[in-house]
């Protein structure tokens, strides 16, 4: 196990949450399953206790811990993509598996976990400053997933259309 990883909080289901990631995104991958050696608060001997995996490879841990904690948009998954056909699948694949969708390229897996699917495009509009931010920025702000198209738009200074 990497000396950090990140320890994300399932009712039960950390395995399945684990299994969709990996499909869903490269770098991805279900490590090892640990179940418990006896039972616990919220679960009993030999149920899937642990699952180790990793998403666009950073380390993480899923731990079934029962119905006491919730996920949060306090923390979220922020995946960088390179053109619309990506941005696209990777928002359809948490929405179409039982996700919701919210703004500003953030939706929210089955799971609850909030992800940021988030074009380089906008990242670098963003990071420029100026003008140039502050037209991508509320291009950004009208939208749900993002609209690279848009996004490029705004850049340029014309008229930025939202999804």
């Amino acid at each position: 196990m990497s000396k950090n990883t990140i320890c994300l909080w399932y009712d039960h289901d950390a395995e399945e949450a684990a299994r969709f990631y990996a499909r869903t995104f490269p770098d991805s991958a279900v490590r090892a399953v640990h179940r418990a050696p006896s039972d616990y608060p919220g679960g009993k001997a030999g149920d899937v206790l642990t699952v180790e995996f990793t998403v666009c490879g950073l380390p993480c841990l899923g731990l079934n811990g029962g119905d006491v904690f919730r996920h949060s948009e306090a923390f979220s998954f922020q995946i960088a993509t390179d053109d619309q056909a990506e941005t696209d699948r990777y928002w359809q694949a948490i929405i179409a598996n039982g996700g919701v969708a919210s703004d500003c390229g953030w939706c929210k897996d089955r799971w609850g976990l909030s992800w940021q699917i988030t074009p380089r495009v906008l990242t670098q509009a963003l990071a420029t400053g100026g003008d140039v931010a502050k037209r991508a920025f509320e291009a950004m702000m009208a939208m749900r997933k993002i609209d690279i198209a848009a996004i490029e738009a705004a850049v340029r200074g014309g008229e930025a259309a939202s999804t």
